[in-house]
């Protein structure tokens, strides 16, 4: 039987680093979880308005085998954009594939609470 690590959260898993950032005024934020190797990921999209970026190339048929982060992010008008950022930094520190981006999958949680502005 496994039991929780010291923080009974995903940041106890070894070779994983994860990072957090949130915005309170515009009540959005969004994870990146990213491992220290390229990391076998598979993703399931439910749901009636689902925003993703790049899962699709996950599937067994494609390219991708492989991620170098996955990107949480709120359904605001920042989550998506939230990818971009990560996919920059990926691609300044050599990873991803020669002549294609960093693998960097993303889906938005959504803002259950949020309001419009």
């Amino acid at each position: 039987m496994s039991h929780p690590g010291p923080a009974n959260s995903l940041a106890d898993a070894p070779g994983l680093t994860i990072g957090c950032a949130h915005d309170e005024a515009a009540r959005t934020g969004v994870t990146v979880i990213v491992p220290d190797q390229r990391a076998v990921a598979g993703v399931d999209v439910r749901g009636g308005g689902p925003g993703t970026r790049e899962t699709d190339a996950l599937a067994a048929e494609n390219l991708v085998d492989a991620v170098d982060a996955i990107v949480l992010s709120g359904g605001s008008v920042y989550g998506l954009g939230a990818a971009d950022g990560v996919a920059a930094a990926m691609g300044a520190e050599g990873r991803g594939y020669a002549l294609i981006p960093p693998a960097g999958r993303a889906a938005l949680a959504g803002d259950p609470g949020r309001h419009p502005v």
